[in-house]
């Protein structure tokens, strides 16, 4: 395979000018590049980014999720200041002035006060494993990266959300509960 030369003049007698005049000079050879050399540093260079992409979208995603966990722990302690305050739960969030607070994901936070479905079951309350009412105050939750999410935490929509549980007590992945 063909080397890519390049020749450039080099001066030997000190003091004079480089290209002043032929006496004195010399060429060096400067070799280039093969296609071959630069065949090896690309696919290198492939090789660490389809290592370090994925790790990065990874981190990334740990990283809203952390967010979405202090967001809930922040909103989970917020509502009990409201309930302090005023002798019950808010109703929804926009009474607090928390209604356009939004996950990392771009959705609103979901929160269900148990006290305005009374009488009415269990049919919106989350749910564990064996369909038991994950609290037994009020719900709140992040609806995840996929934004999608059905009351049974078992559902495959609700795997990734980021829920509250055991009255407060657990605060994480639906998929670790």
């Amino acid at each position: 395979m063909k080397r890519f030369l390049k020749m450039r003049p080099f001066c030997v007698h000190k003091g004079e000018v480089q290209g002043s005049s032929s006496k004195g000079f010399r060429y060096l050879f400067s070799q280039g590049f093969t296609l071959i050399e630069l065949m090896v540093v690309i696919a290198i260079t492939g090789i660490l980014a389809g290592i370090a992409i994925p790790a990065y979208i990874s981190f990334v995603e740990k990283a809203k999720i952390t967010v979405a966990i202090s967001d809930i722990k922040l909103l989970q302690r917020d509502i009990s200041d409201w309930q302090s305050d005023h002798g019950a739960l808010p109703l929804t969030l926009e009474e607090m002035g928390k209604g356009d607070m939004k996950d990392p994901w771009g959705n609103p936070y979901q929160y269900l006060n148990f006290e305005t479905i009374k009488g009415k079951g269990n049919g919106k309350k989350r749910k564990d494993h064996n369909l038991v009412p994950l609290n037994e105050d009020f719900d709140l939750y992040s609806m995840g990266k996929d934004g999608k999410s059905q009351t049974p935490l078992t559902a495959k929509a609700s795997r990734d959300d980021i829920i509250r549980a055991n009255n407060g007590s657990y605060v994480g992945a639906a998929s670790d509960y």
